[in-house]
């Protein structure tokens, strides 16, 4: 009886060790490079220059990000801002969203005829009670803030596209059509549907951004992930950040980037983070998800980074501290799509 007695008090004071023990494990690998910039797509590369220039003159966090999508809206041949792919009655319509360490947020949707979305969106963020405005009340408090209204014209190569998708009119989202060589595309010219950028600051600050025109030729009036914060964006200064591009609807389901980082603060790696959310998204529709890709990139508030997305051919740009800029491809569940 003693022996016994003995045993399980031995066994309830190893307990606590156990658990700390458990609990100190490591949960995903964690990668020696560190960052300073990280954007879905190899037009990324670009982005992070741009983003880059600032934070190596001492800026912050917030004006990199907002930098960064500031140069892939004034890019004209992607399908970024206004020189993006229509909605199926010819309105380019555009969403965007920023948000910093500090949980300060804002968001434009459905706006027309605003170059500069990002630049909307952190004027809601910072001069608003609010976090997102839509449609004619963006666009008329943008027109308060000093933005000017475009003239309301496709672009050549979006005009071109639409004429094509007008002959048959069918809707189907292509895999990783934002990141197809030019010869494989109706208007021979980058589709990127997203841009999604994190940046990380000298004084250890995030903040991230988000711009899209949306799925080309989608149903009037409709608005995916990008602009919502905790799912197309997410940024916990105390932890992480995170966004990601491919078909919103998914993302929306599972408040994707807003997971991520909720599975950053329990340890997790940036891509284990990264692939426990695709995971969730597979799980809703194994069958579903062979037809459609979403990616995500994450950063923690040390630098240390990742990606995973659903099928292979979801690249993104990392600008590590060091100052080199590299265009890399991410894991995927699905090896071969």
């Amino acid at each position: 009886m003693n022996n016994r007695r003995n045993f399980l008090l031995s066994t309830i004071t190893f307990l606590p060790i156990l658990g700390s023990v458990l609990q100190s494990q490591p949960t995903g690998k964690k990668s020696k490079e560190k960052a300073y910039v990280i954007s879905t797509w190899d037009s990324g590369k670009e982005v992070n220059e741009a983003a880059f220039r600032l934070l190596d003159r001492g800026a912050k966090a917030i004006d990199a990000a907002e930098e960064a999508g500031i140069y892939i809206e004034n890019q004209i041949n992607c399908c970024v801002g206004l020189g993006g792919n229509p909605d199926r009655e010819g309105k380019v319509t555009l969403d965007a969203c920023i948000m910093d360490h500090k949980f300060q947020c804002g968001s434009v949707s459905f706006l027309e005829r605003i170059k500069h979305p990002v630049s909307v969106a952190r004027k809601v963020m910072e001069k608003t009670p609010h976090v997102m405005l839509v449609g004619k009340g963006a666009q008329k408090f943008a027109l308060e803030e000093g933005f000017t209204l475009e003239e309301e014209k496709l672009s050549s190569d979006a005009e071109e596209s639409y004429k094509n998708w007008l002959i048959e009119s069918k809707y189907k989202p292509v895999i990783n059509i934002e990141n197809q060589v030019p010869d494989k595309l109706p208007s021979g010219k980058f589709n990127h549907d997203t841009m999604g950028t994190l940046c990380l600051d000298h004084e250890g600050d995030l903040a991230g951004m988000c711009t899209t025109s949306g799925m080309a030729f989608k149903m009037h009036g409709r608005v995916g992930d990008s602009p919502i914060i905790g799912s197309g964006l997410y940024v916990d200064g105390k932890t992480g950040a995170a966004t990601g591009s491919g078909q919103g609807e998914e993302v929306i389901r599972v408040c994707g980037t807003f997971m991520i980082v909720e599975y950053l603060k329990q340890g997790r790696s940036p891509e284990q983070a990264c692939r426990l959310v695709i995971k969730r998204i597979i799980d809703i529709n194994p069958d579903k998800a062979k037809s459609f890709q979403v990616g995500f990139i994450a950063m923690t508030k040390k630098g240390e980074f990742g990606a995973y997305s659903i099928h292979p051919g979801f690249s993104y740009a990392v600008t590590l501290q060091n100052g080199t800029t590299e265009v890399r491809e991410s894991d995927s569940f699905f090896k071969t799509s």
